[in-house]
């Protein structure tokens, strides 16, 4: 057993799935204690139903809102990120004189974070498109090399609520199909680094999570 799994409070350790990239938790538990204290809130209260999968698509999933109903009143905002880059060009063997100086507008523009707070960073992926990751991933890479945060916490599917799909008829385990969000579209994209190295911790949602679900 990895011995970051220790940090895991009991509250929501049976619940989830958890993978922990760059020493994320370690970094929550030690550096940002109060908000992790109010994420492991938000994990042990939050919970899906059956209503909220079978539900049919159009308006945004009840189960996203069902998080930020959690973490909205806690301070954490949807936050997006804008830059422009000054660049100079120096002249001279000890490159003290600026021989030209420009900037280039919006050099960083539109990434956006569901849930910041501070110097965490959260976001859910319940079930968009997989590629929709690679625009998180970018996202959290990008407030981490701007200083912005110092770890950031992505929830999403785990691969054992296909259980929960398939007790429920051939049409929802359709909708929550291998080509949207889930764990194993996520952690291949992690392992290739597209996150650029910023501390991330997984959360995967398990069976455990649908509150009126029971298995058989």
């Amino acid at each position: 057993m990895e011995q970051w799994k220790n940090l895991l409070p009991g509250s929501i350790a049976g619940k989830y799935e958890f993978f922990n990239f760059n020493n994320a938790l370690e970094i929550l538990t030690q550096s940002c204690p109060a908000l992790f204290s109010e994420i492991v809130d938000t994990l042990s209260a939050f919970e899906i139903r059956i209503e909220d999968i079978v539900e049919k698509g159009g308006n945004e999933s009840k189960i996203p809102k069902k998080l930020s109903e959690l973490l909205r009143p806690l301070g954490w905002k949807e936050i997006e990120i804008s830059g422009d880059l000054v660049v100079r060009l120096l002249e001279g063997k000890k490159r003290k004189e600026v021989y030209r100086e420009f900037s280039l507008k919006e050099f960083i523009s539109g990434h956006k974070i569901d849930y910041v707070k501070e110097n965490v960073a959260v976001d859910m992926e319940w079930n968009s498109k997989d590629q929709t990751f690679d625009r998180d991933l970018y996202a959290f890479r990008t407030f981490y090399e701007c200083g912005v945060i110092s770890c950031g916490v992505i929830i999403t599917r785990s691969e054992s609520l296909n259980q929960v799909f398939a007790s429920l008829g051939a049409e929802v385990k359709q909708k929550y199909g291998a080509s949207t969000t889930w764990m194993g579209k996520l952690l291949p994209r992690i392992h290739a680094r597209r996150h650029g190295g910023c501390p991330l911790f997984v959360v995967g949602l398990t069976p455990d999570t649908v509150s009126d679900w029971r298995r058989g």
